[in-house]
């Protein structure tokens, strides 16, 4: 497929604003988008340079990169957390300080995308792939998808068990996060900013109650500050490295973010605007990742403080974990498995939204489908909910096997992506699809050099967990078949999508990609 130019682009952008029957493909119909006031779309003021920084402004730009930052305070991330302050204490909080940057670098360039081209990630693949590497990319996609949810309406489940004392057992919990997405969901007829209202009070009561529990159990502030501050890794602490890093790059929620940022009314056409909102899109997103990341902080730091160097450090688990604080901290005005389990059950709920937010945005934009948002809402939900209400009736009774079952779902996160972030990179870069806002040259390479550490850190956590839980020929065989054609097909999005010329170049030219 030849690569898109700039009057290609534009014109295809309003030949399609002015379908109706398009209307429902896209991320944001008009009539749902949020105004941005003192904008006069007739006016050529501002066309090329960004009006002044408005404080209002930024309010009505502020939303979606609270939306985005759910992803990185999932059950998933919760359980890193806690697993990796059990096991290593405080020395892995400079790590996750520079996780949380990495990631922030990541979900900036998907914003900039979303905004520059109008379009999100998803769309924008279907047209610069040819179609086998479309539905292969969708495909990974939807795994991903699927993958990340198991985990977090298993986390919600947990909560909701917790919470009513066992008298709800996990399937039940299942049922009952499926219910509340669809009742959450139904909040987007009435605004976005309702919508995003709901997740501004679900990131508070995390906010709330994992600071709580920091006070409760009073961590080691020196020791905090020391863990921030100075890089320390040991060879004992290399997997919960891994998983820390492992745990902030969300496959779907590099997709997510592209679509998000289009709630906004931003002519794109007008390069000024464009300036304009991905200021404040960083802004946003910058003090959603700070306040994911303190979040974060007080989880690690509580369970490092309860359980760093004890017998239970190693069989620490979501499913567990409220209940080794309730016998060393227990007691006191709200006992802390409670307060443990309300901010697990607003991580669970949350994520679960995002995440059918994303497979909608996900399957629309690849499949090039026309159906209403509802419809694509019960077919991604369906999707994630059949398979979660099979683990939950196998597993509730075996909190071993479902600990198994998160190391396989987190090994299945890491597979998928290089699948996101490499047709990012490469979209970012091409100024066929960016125009003036394609990335230069100095954040092409850190933006690559990101990817390879990401990609490289994901790898080893893969080649580690097989190499220890793969056995037996015919099984070791399926492996190494899936494991060749993997690698070729990251090698062929990688070539693709350097943007450097010389022998990528020629390589990319000889294979005809």
């Amino acid at each position: 497929m030849p690569p898109l130019t700039e009057d290609h682009r534009h014109r295809l952008l309003e030949a399609r604003e002015d379908d109706e029957g398009e209307k429902e493909e896209r991320a944001y119909d008009s009539t749902e988008k949020v105004h941005i006031v003192g904008v006069d779309e007739d006016s050529d003021d501002y066309a090329t340079e960004a009006p002044p920084f408005s404080w209002r402004k930024l309010w009505l730009f502020t939303g979606p990169g609270f939306l985005m930052s759910i992803a990185f305070l999932d059950p998933g991330n919760l359980e890193g957390d806690l697993q990796a302050g059990a096991i290593a204490g405080y020395s892995l909080l400079w790590l996750l300080l520079w996780a949380t940057a990495m990631g922030l670098l990541v979900q900036l360039l998907s914003a900039r995308l979303g905004v520059a081209t109008g379009r999100h990630l998803a769309e924008l693949c279907r047209e610069e792939y040819p179609n086998w590497a479309r539905m292969l990319l969708w495909a990974m996609a939807e795994v991903a998808l699927i993958g990340a949810d198991i985990q977090e309406v298993i986390g919600s489940a947990i909560a909701i068990k917790i919470l009513s004392h066992g008298v709800l057992p996990l399937w039940a919990g299942v049922v009952i996060t499926a219910l509340d997405c669809f009742i959450f969901l139904f909040l987007e007829n009435y605004g976005v900013r309702k919508l995003e209202a709901l997740f501004a009070v679900l990131i508070a009561t995390m906010a709330v109650a994992f600071a709580w529990m920091f006070g409760e159990t009073k961590p080691s502030g020196a020791e905090l500050l020391i863990g921030v501050l100075v890089p320390k890794l040991s060879s004992k602490t290399i997997k919960q490295a891994v998983g820390v890093v492992g745990c902030i790059i969300m496959p779907h929620n590099v997709f997510l973010h592209s679509a998000l940022v289009q709630s906004r009314d931003v002519n794109n056409k007008k390069i000024g605007r464009v300036r304009e909102a991905i200021t404040y899109y960083s802004i946003e997103s910058g003090v959603a990742l700070a306040i994911s990341f303190v979040i974060n902080l007080f989880v690690t730091t509580v369970f490092a403080k309860a359980f760093y160097g004890t017998e239970q450090a190693k069989s620490i688990g979501l499913i567990n974990a409220g209940q080794f604080l309730e016998e060393k901290y227990g007691g006191g005005l709200l006992p802390i498995l409670y307060i443990w389990a309300i901010g697990l059950l607003a991580a669970g709920q949350s994520s679960t939204i995002t995440g059918t937010y994303a497979g909608q945005f996900i399957m629309g934009g690849f499949l090039d489908l026309r159906l209403k948002k509802w419809l694509r809402a019960l077919i991604t939900r369906s999707f994630a909910i059949i398979p979660t209400l099979m683990v939950a009736l196998v597993f509730d009774t075996s909190e071993g096997s479902l600990d198994v079952l998160n190391e396989w779902l987190n090994v299945l996160q890491s597979i998928q992506i290089p699948f996101a972030l490499v047709p990012l990179l490469y979209l970012v870069s091409k100024s066929e699809v960016m125009g003036v806002f394609k990335i230069g040259p100095v954040l092409q390479t850190v933006s690559w050099i990101v990817a390879v550490l990401l990609i490289g850190i994901n790898g080893y956590l893969m080649v580690d967990f097989f190499s220890s839980e793969v056995s037996g020929v015919v099984f070791t065989a399926v492996i190494l078949i899936l494991t060749a054609a993997y690698i070729c097909f990251v090698v062929y999005l990688v070539l693709r999508g350097i943007p450097f010329s010389g022998l990528a170049g020629n390589v990319r030219t000889a294979l005809g990609i």
